[in-house]
This record gives C-alpha cells, structure tokens and sequence, in this order.
C-alpha cells in the first residue's frame, strides 16, 4: 500500500526515468570536447581516486567478515562451509604471504595518498552494496521499487515483475546509459567504440529481451551468451527438468551451452583471445567497462595482488567444477550426497557465497575501492577458464614496440586487470597474461603507438622483434629500431 502503489508510472519516472535523463544530460555534451584521452583531475576526484591499502583492506576485510557471519545464518546456524570457506581463506593467505615470500614485497602503488580519502567513493560503493544485500538477501524490503517497474513488466512482456526483472531492467538500462559515455570518452578509437556497442546490444537482446520474452512464451528464461561455470547452475537438477520439458528449444539450449563450454570457448580463446567473451559479450565484463571505467585506474598493480589473484580465481573454478561434478552424481544416481557431502548444501553455499556475495556484493559494489574488475580479475570462474586457454594456446597477445616507449605509465594506469603493461613495453615483451581480457584501453590511451592488439599470424613472431627493441652493440653503439 501507499503512493508508489497508486503511482507505479509516476514514481518510475521520478527515479530511473530521471536519473537516465540526467545522465544524459551530463554525457552528451562531452561529445562536443577534444576526442582523446586525458585525466582531467581524475586521480583529484573524490568520487575516483580511491583508497590507500590500509583502508581498502579494512572495508574488505570488514565485508568479507560480514558476508561469512551472515552466511551462518543462510545456511541455518551451518558451520561447516563457513569454516571451510575461513581456513582455504587463511590458506590462500599463507600461500602468498609465506610461501611465496609476498610479505616483504610492498605494493608497486597505492590507489591514493595517505589518509582516508574518495569519501564520495566509499559512499557510492556502500550504497552499491547495500543494493546488492537487499536484492539477494531481503528482497522484501525492495517492494516498492520492483512496484515501479511492474506497469513494465505487465505491459511488455506480462505476468508480475520481481526483483530480477527490477536487476535485470537497471542493468541494462545503466549499461546503455553509460555505454554512451564510454564511446564519447573513447570515440578516437573505432576498436572501443565497436566493442562498446557490442556489449550494449548482447546485454540488451540476449541478457534481458530474449529471456523475458521465453518467459512470456512458458519456455525456460536462459541467456544463450551465459556460459558454465559462470553461469553456475546450468547443471543443476531442476534446470535440466525444465530443460527436458521445453521440447526441442529447451534441447537446442542445453546441447548450445555444453557446445560453448566444450568446443566454443577454447576455438574462439584459441582465435581472438578471451576478449571475445569478457570485453565483447559478457553482461558482468559490459557493465564493468561501462559504470565502472571512471575507477578502472585503481586495479591494484603489485605482485602481491598478482599471486592472490591466482590462488583465488583458480581457486573458485575448482569449487565450480567440483559442486557440478557433485550436482550431477546426484542427478544421475539420485544420491543426495557423495563421502557425507549433501548436494543441496554445497549447491547453496556457493550460491551464496560466490554468486551473490563474491561476484555481487564484492564484485560489483567494490567498483569505486577497488576497480572496475575484481569479480573478473579475481573470482570469476569463466574467466580462469579462458584464461588458462589464452594463456597457453591463443593466437591473441598484445605485442609491443619497445624503441618508442617513452615510459608515461598510462598503459599501466589505465590496465583494469591490474598488468603492470610498461613493464612489458620496457622489455619488449608481448602481453599474454591469463588475466588480460583484451580491452584494448591500454593501446588507446598510449600517446606513441607503443601496443598492438593482434591475433598473431606466423610472421608475427619475426616481424615485430626488430621494432619493438632497442639494440645495443660495440660496434654501432645504441641503435633504435622505429
């Protein structure tokens, strides 16, 4: 009951309609300015310059402490996988810490000053956060915004709206939004814009129109673009029901998604790298470039996030591939549980803790503390996938011409996955890190023309040594190869 009851239109217009026109309003004159890329104070900004590490750690330390205490409770007072969940956590830690003697290497740089600073920063991700908590996990305090996107709902594609039509409506919308800054903010170069506008189109026909409108029709709701493990329950048992009972589309979509999974990803990793999903197609890495370029700067640089970077992501790809392992023995045996672990509580705990805490509450409302992409950098499943491809069998890398670096820094700054990319063009040395997702940002920004994004062809090897280095030799002396 109330106001936004007896005036759904009203209240849709006073909120999301004004708050898509006002950031138009505030986008569509930059297409007037200087096309290029320039740091206009952004690194001053209290929206986007970040947090120095002792408090970045803290604010994580303090959600990751809240995500675990509150999953006790999801799980009905369960401690066994929040315990788990702890040691394999302090476990990573050592790792890193000791074995790998990452505590005596300081950070290559902190996102920011001393002091707490970006206090419009850390307002605007708490706020991202707490969206996050309440869409998950108490959705009934939302009612009244889905209330104002039910007059959508019922007179587009009908039936009542939910809480995931109100997500799935605010995150397309804000992808399009944003995707025009995006393209005013990098119309110098054809390569962002047509990437851009690719992921504006998937997330809008292939995460949003296309599933509701198979809802409309009594067919299963699938994103034909979402891939296992990413799209982790895929495999689950009440899935492949509705799969089965969906008659030859429900088929063509469970045959579609293995084919992806099996021959998809590694041929197109293969091909052109994994930016053909993480940077062209996928709605988490769309949403990323776009709301989230402003911080893409303050991706930690250090090699100390580099070693947790690994342990992590490969760390929840196993956790994926093991829950579905799982999930299908109980499937296909109808066992409940395998060596006293129950199905329906593995299946629970890594939705909650990876598919809504990790890639929600942490992946996305940590966007102004921490960077565009730390779901993608650190925990997304897929992307540890496609990166394992990339890393030893793509034909993609992004080659560097050595002889002209002038050392700016705005290919590392710039680099959301946290690639230290000068230390490459130092040395001359390609770029074929797991972790690049082949954004193409660090090429745009360079003011020399020092990287290339290139699927290698068999000369690429020979072509590009002798112009990417500087040559020393008694005889000639230094001899710069442009």
């Amino acid at each position: 009951m109330g106001p936004v009851k007896n005036n759904p239109l009203l209240f849709f217009g006073l909120t999301i309609g004004l708050g898509l026109l006002g950031g138009l309003l505030y986008i569509i004159p930059k297409f007037s300015g200087h096309a290029g890329i320039r740091n206009d104070h952004i690194y001053h900004s209290q929206l986007t310059k970040g947090l120095n590490l002792g408090w970045r750690s803290a604010i994580l330390g303090a959600a990751i402490i809240g995500i675990i205490g509150y999953g006790i409770r999801y799980m009905a007072s369960d401690w066994f996988w929040p315990a788990v969940t702890v040691g394999i956590a302090l476990l990573i830690i050592g790792l890193v810490l000791f074995v790998e003697h990452s505590w005596r290497n300081s950070p290559a740089r902190a996102a920011d000053p001393a002091g707490l600073s970006a206090y419009l920063g850390i307002l605007g991700g708490t706020y991202l956060i707490g969206f996050y908590i309440l869409l998950y996990w108490a959705p009934e305090h939302v009612t009244a915004w889905v209330t104002m996107v039910d007059p959508v709902k019922q007179g587009v594609f009908g039936g009542m709206a939910s809480q995931w039509f109100l997500y799935g409506l605010l995150y397309t919308v804000i992808i399009l939004v944003m995707g025009v800054r995006m393209i005013a903010k990098y119309r110098h170069n054809k390569y962002q814009i047509v990437r851009t506008l690719s992921v504006m189109f998937f997330q809008t026909a292939f995460a949003f129109l296309i599933p509701e409108i198979l809802g409309a029709l009594n067919k299963p709701q699938q994103d034909l673009k979402n891939i296992w493990p990413l799209d982790y329950d895929f495999f689950f048992g009440w899935q492949l029901d509705q799969f089965q009972s969906a008659g030859a589309l429900g088929t063509f979509m469970l045959v579609w998604g293995i084919f992806l999974v099996i021959v998809g990803v590694p041929l197109m990793v293969h091909l052109v790298g994994k930016r053909w999903y993480c940077s062209w197609v996928c709605g988490c890495g769309g949403l990323a470039e776009t709301m989230g370029d402003p911080w893409r700067q303050l991706s930690d640089k250090s090699v100390r996030a580099w070693k947790f970077e690994r342990w992590i992501i490969h760390g929840v790809l196993v956790a994926a591939i093991l829950m579905t392992a799982l999930t299908l023995y109980s499937y296909f045996t109808g066992a409940e549980s395998l060596f006293g672990f129950q199905t329906w509580k593995v299946q629970k705990w890594y939705g909650f803790l990876i598919g809504a805490g990790f890639a929600g509450v942490v992946g996305t409302g940590f966007y102004p503390l921490m960077g565009n992409r730390v779901w993608c950098r650190f925990g997304c499943p897929l992307a540890a996938y496609l990166g394992l491809v990339q890393r030893f069998q793509s034909r993609f890398r992004i080659t560097t011409n050595g002889g002209q670096c002038i050392s700016c820094g705005n290919c590392s700054t710039y680099c959301e996955m946290g690639i230290d990319v000068r230390a490459y063009a130092q040395k001359g040395q390609d770029i074929v890190r797991a972790s690049c997702v082949g954004c193409g940002v660090c090429a745009a920004v360079c003011p020399r023309g020092v990287l290339r994004l290139e699927n290698s062809s068999e000369d690429a090897g020979y072509r590009t040594v002798p112009e990417r280095v500087i040559h020393v030799s008694e005889e000639e002396g230094v001899v710069m190869k442009f």
